[in-house]
C-alpha cells in the first residue's frame, strides 16, 4: 500500500482485505473516525450494549449492527467486519483462542457488532497542534494499561478500566487536553494527567 492510498479509508480497509496491511492503523486516515470492534452473540449482546451506556468514555458507541450483518454502511460504505481490520483476537470464556486476519470462518449469524470509538481519532488534531505522538514516530501501537479503576458494571461484563497512554511534553499537555476534549465519541479527554502511577 503507498503511501498516499493512507489517507483514504476505503483504500485502506482494501489494502487490509487483500492481507496487504496487518499492522496497527495509528496514522491512518487522518480526518476520519477509526474505532474498535467488539464483536459477541446476541444473548450478550444487551449487556454490553448497557456496560458501554455506564462507561461512556471508556466505551463510545459509534454503531451498532443488527445480528447477523457484517456490514456497516451506516458508517463506512462498504465495509465488512469479518475481513477490514489488520487483525481480530478470538477469545472464548474470556480466554484468548486465536490470533487471525479474517474472521469468515468464525462468523455466525447470531453476532452483534459494535464498533467503539477510538483515540487514534484525535491523534491528526494532536499532530496538526505540533504535540507529538511517539507511537506514530516509532511505527508502534498506543500503549495500553490495566488501571486500578474500576468500570461500572452491568450483567457479566466488569473489570479495571484500560486506558491508551501518551507521553506529552508538560508544555504542551494543556493543549492536548483543550484538544482530545473535542472528541468525546473517541474516548475525549485524558482519565488522568500526571504520575500514571496514581492509577494503579
Amino acid at each position: 500500500m503507498g503511501m498516499s492510498d493512507k489517507n483514504n479509508a476505503a483504500d485502506v480497509r482494501a489494502a487490509i482485505r487483500r492481507g496487504e496491511w496487518q499492522a496497527p492503523t495509528a496514522g491512518l486516515v487522518p480526518g476520519n473516525v477509526q474505532a474498535n470492534l467488539a464483536i459477541l452473540p446476541k444473548e450478550d449482546a444487551f449487556d454490553f450494549l448497557l456496560f458501554a451506556l455506564r462507561n461512556p468514555q471508556a466505551c463510545p458507541i459509534i454503531e451498532v449492527t443488527d445480528p447477523g450483518s457484517p456490514k456497516l454502511d451506516r458508517v463506512a460504505q462498504g465495509a465488512d467486519v469479518r475481513t477490514d481490520l489488520p487483525k481480530y483476537r478470538i477469545y472464548r470464556k474470556g480466554v484468548l483462542e486465536a490470533e487471525v486476519t479474517s474472521i469468515e470462518q468464525y462468523w455466525r449469524e447470531d453476532l452483534v457488532t459494535f464498533l467503539i470509538g477510538c483515540s487514534f481519532t484525535f491523534e491528526n488534531a494532536l499532530l496538526e497542534a505540533g504535540i507529538p505522538i511517539r507511537h506514530i514516530e516509532e511505527g508502534k501501537n498506543a500503549p495500553m494499561y490495566i488501571t486500578n479503576r474500576q468500570c461500572v458494571p452491568a450483567g457479566i461484563f466488569q473489570g479495571p478500566l484500560v486506558v491508551s497512554m501518551r507521553p506529552i511534553p508538560s508544555d504542551l499537555v494543556v493543549r492536548a487536553v483543550q484538544i482530545t476534549s473535542r472528541f468525546p465519541r473517541v474516548h475525549g479527554a485524558p482519565v488522568h494527567l500526571g504520575n500514571p502511577s496514581e492509577l494503579g
